[in-house]
């Protein structure tokens, strides 16, 4: 399996920093997304120590155990390196008064053969879309999530709730928290999109599915998507990390001389 990886951040139209931040390791097939809070520029802090401390720390362990570390020991890694990053935010937050309770959401994906390890941490999110298809693999951590699942409102009510921005679980803002991690089955052809909420609120599903599903390359897709979070009003920072998964060419190319094509 190849995968090709693309990154844009925009800081959406209402405000002037950009707290997003993404990270990406193409040797060691790692995407990171963060999207910070906090006052002053703490939450650009916060996620920016989140992508540099995770890529750095979990990339050189991914490159050092190489492509056959099972299951079991890239989830234990990913949640070693995560739990290193909390640390270090919440003991910068509280050693500096500027960043007293500064945080950061987090997606992070390790890609393998045929699968994908991905560990989240709030609201922000990864889509997958599969033959034409499009889901949502992530389960956000956020008090409007727990009001649909205890069935306290509807999706129409949630789509104008004023709680969307309320999350639950957050990285460097306590001295412990949990990282989700789930692995899942990467087949070829399909495109994973990391995002924070400036896309998700922004957009909706089907407008995603479809930019996904045009015939443009992957960069101009990425550029569709915080096109769209923008002329919807761009109301927060705005980031899409991509990556599609194909056959290795020269598998591909044996499985065409097999077929006789």
């Amino acid at each position: 399996m190849i995968y090709e990886f693309c990154t844009r951040t925009d800081p959406g139209l209402a405000r002037e920093n950009n707290e997003d931040s993404v990270a990406v390791d193409e040797s060691a097939r790692l995407a990171i997304l963060a999207d910070g809070m906090g006052g002053y520029n703490a939450g650009e802090i916060a996620s920016g120590m989140a992508t540099t401390f995770i890529k750095a720390e979990l990339g050189r362990w991914l490159s050092q155990a190489g492509r056959n570390a099972n299951a079991r020991e890239i989830r234990r890694a990913m949640e070693i390196c995560v739990d290193n990053a909390n640390r270090s935010i919440f003991n910068s937050a509280n050693s500096n008064p500027h960043y007293s309770g500064m945080g950061t959401t987090l997606v992070v994906g390790v890609f393998g053969e045929g699968r994908l390890m991905l560990g989240h941490i709030g609201d922000s999110r990864c889509y997958r879309l599969r033959g034409g298809v499009l889901a949502q693999i992530t389960r956000d951590h956020s008090l409007l999530q727990e009001q649909l699942d205890a069935g306290l409102i509807t999706p129409e009510q949630a789509a104008v709730s004023t709680n969307k921005n309320l999350v639950t679980r957050a990285l460097g803002v306590e001295d412990a928290v949990l990282l989700e991690v789930n692995e899942f089955k990467v087949e070829p052809g399909d495109i994973y999109v990391m995002c924070s909420d400036g896309l998700s609120d922004m957009v909706d599903d089907a407008v995603i599915a479809r930019i996904l599903a045009s015939g443009d390359g992957l960069e101009q897709k990425a550029v569709a998507l915080v096109d769209a979070a923008n002329a919807n009003g761009g109301r927060d920072n705005i980031s899409v990390l991509m990556a599609r998964a194909d056959e290795d060419a020269k598998k591909r190319g044996l499985m065409q001389r097999l077929l006789g094509k």
